[in-house]
């Protein structure tokens, strides 16, 4: 709760403060009936007194006005800032997800993600909001009434006052069996809405494999989990309300109880009970409320905990010893005694050395499993070296600020991946201010409009989501035509023929030639004739360099390339 003060109440005290006086005067108009109530009965109408009627409606009137009034503006000002507040955390939450290191996204589902940015933030408008101020709003009516109701008959209040302990205390007890419960809501709903968006994206592989029952399977348990939970919360929360209309019941009964003795006994007068009564009312009605603000109180502060868990995440341009940034790099990309671990303890590169000079085309090629991708994903700095050091023009890259580095970095991977919207927009994802030559250069290069010109909308053509209405070979062109925007100085390409059919890998590897030329390059590549010409060719198995050379040096040597190149050239 402090921790929830100083990041969400304090920076937004003005507004806070605006919604505390609001709802002061809210409350303090809402005393004039029953306080007026008791002139009504013992004053104004034994006496017959139109005028001071008269003058007693009018002044309850305006009460009620100023009610209606201050609420209206409680309403309109603190849910506005909720609101605010809910959309800038949201934003900040995403941006820090998106500062994150590749490993975390590797341990996290993407529908896990979207639940903690979209709904675990949600709780807060409860604090900034309209709750935590009724909450303050409450507590003063409380007290102000029971000061009043002390100064009426003494003996009464402090009968009522039996039953509001008890209540208090088995709300203090629910409050904290609650809390863990929508820790643990919070938790499920993510790995429900996370196994949901893996379905939804996964649809083919489910219907081609007919696999939908097992999937509604598993949904099944999944939301099971998170109803048995809610019905945990809801159980305690009924607890709480079905004390609150016992306790509170039995006090009203023994007020009328007592109140009737002392009406009979000429003690007190009927004006003096019902103001008493509605005194009573505006008392316990905040202490009833209370229960259900403290319900969303304590659920904001459990989304809290868990959206403070990832704030508190390193991101990996803040990791210690990032603080060199480059300027005009040259692109010499040096492995030195490199070894690299997915799980500790193993190993799936073991002590590799690698020297490419700027402006050189590596190939990568080997077996499944090899470890190819590894070495790209360290010369992108996706992954970071468990030993040893990946540097470029001298400078280890672990200690360069990762922005100045991608942005001479273009990618072109095996699985390649559009955003849903147009071919235009994927196209210019990396630059989006290019000119339109430049994206029409890209276009060319890469051979796209080979296929949008038979398009009705061509660049404007709708792709939908992760470019499924294209085929596997335009997804890929689309790709390389976007590292080809980007114009790196360093490219990183990962099986980037791989679905292509061979009169599309023939025109590829002309956008290719040109894309890589005076650039450093690291192609993986299983389609061995395309990597002929690359300035060498490293054979990798098991994590480490089996063979080195250019593409007739290696066959030369009739070794593992020299195996792989013949049988492929037999197929």
């Amino acid at each position: 709760m402090l921790s929830a003060f100083k990041t969400i109440i304090w920076p937004r005290r003005n507004i806070v403060f605006i919604g505390l006086i609001l709802i002061i005067i809210g409350r303090l108009a809402s005393l004039v009936l029953p306080w007026k109530s008791k002139a009504l009965l013992d004053t104004v109408i034994p006496n017959k007194d139109m005028a001071a009627l008269t003058e007693l409606l009018i002044f309850v009137g305006v009460a009620l006005l100023v009610q209606a009034v201050t609420s209206f503006f409680l309403t309109k000002v603190l849910s506005v800032q909720a609101q605010l507040l809910i959309s800038e955390l949201r934003a900040q939450v995403q941006k820090k997800v998106l500062s994150l290191p590749i490993s975390f996204f590797d341990n996290t589902k993407s529908g896990a993600l979207v639940s903690r940015i979209m709904s675990d933030v949600e709780g807060v408008r409860n604090l900034i909001g309209t709750g935590l101020v009724q909450l303050v709003g409450g507590t003063m009516t409380a007290i102000i009434s029971t000061v009043i109701l002390i100064s009426i008959n003494p003996w009464m209040t402090l009968f009522v006052f039996l039953p509001v302990i008890l209540f208090g205390l088995v709300a203090l007890k629910a409050f904290k069996y609650i809390r863990p419960i929508f820790r643990a809501r919070g938790k499920i709903n993510a790995e429900v809405k996370g196994r949901l968006t893996e379905t939804l994206a996964g649809v083919r592989v489910i219907k081609g494999f007919n696999a939908e029952e097992q999937e509604n399977k598993v949904f099944e348990e999944g939301v099971d989990q998170l109803f048995q939970n809610v019905k945990k919360s809801l159980i305690a929360t009924a607890v709480m309300s079905s004390s609150s209309t016992f306790l509170l019941g039995l006090a009203s009964v023994g007020i009328m109880g007592i109140g009737g003795y002392f009406m009979i006994e000429g003690t007190m007068t009927t004006g003096e009970f019902l103001s008493f009564t509605l005194f009573l009312g505006l008392m316990i009605a905040p202490i009833v409320q209370m229960s259900n603000i403290g319900s969303q109180l304590t659920e904001a502060l459990a989304g809290l905990d868990r959206t403070e868990e990832l704030m508190n995440l390193v991101p990996e341009e803040e990791m210690k010893n990032r603080t060199v940034t480059l300027e005009n790099i040259k692109g010499h990309l040096e492995f030195k005694n490199v070894s690299f671990a997915y799980e500790e303890g193993k190993n799936v590169l073991h002590s590799m050395n690698l020297d490419v000079e700027a402006g050189k085309v590596i190939a990568l090629v080997g077996s499944s499993g090899s470890g190819k991708s590894t070495m790209a994903g360290l010369a992108a700095t996706f992954l970071t070296p468990t030993e040893g050091t990946v540097s470029i023009d001298g400078i280890d890259l672990s200690t360069v600020k990762l922005s100045s580095y991608r942005q001479n970095l273009g990618v072109v991977l095996q699985d390649e991946f559009l955003f849903e919207g147009t071919i235009r927009q994927n196209i210019m994802f990396p630059r989006p201010n290019a000119t339109e030559a430049e994206v029409q250069a890209a276009v060319k290069a890469g051979y796209v409009n080979e296929f949008t010109d038979r398009f009705e909308d061509g660049l404007e053509t709708l792709i939908g989501e992760r470019g499924v209405k294209l085929s596997g070979g335009q997804r890929q062109r689309i790709s390389i035509a976007r590292a080809i925007l980007a114009n790196p100085k360093i490219i990183i390409l990962d099986e980037a023929t791989s679905n292509l059919d061979t009169e599309s890998e023939a025109l590829i590897q002309k956008s290719l030639n040109e894309l890589i030329k005076d650039r450093t390059t690291i192609i993986i590549a299983h389609r061995l004739s395309t990597i002929k010409k690359a300035d060498q060719i490293l054979v990798i198995e098991n994590g480490k360099i089996a063979e080195s050379g250019n593409h007739d040096e290696l066959i030369a040597t009739e070794g593992r390339y020299h195996d792989l190149y013949t049988y492929q050239a037999k197929i």
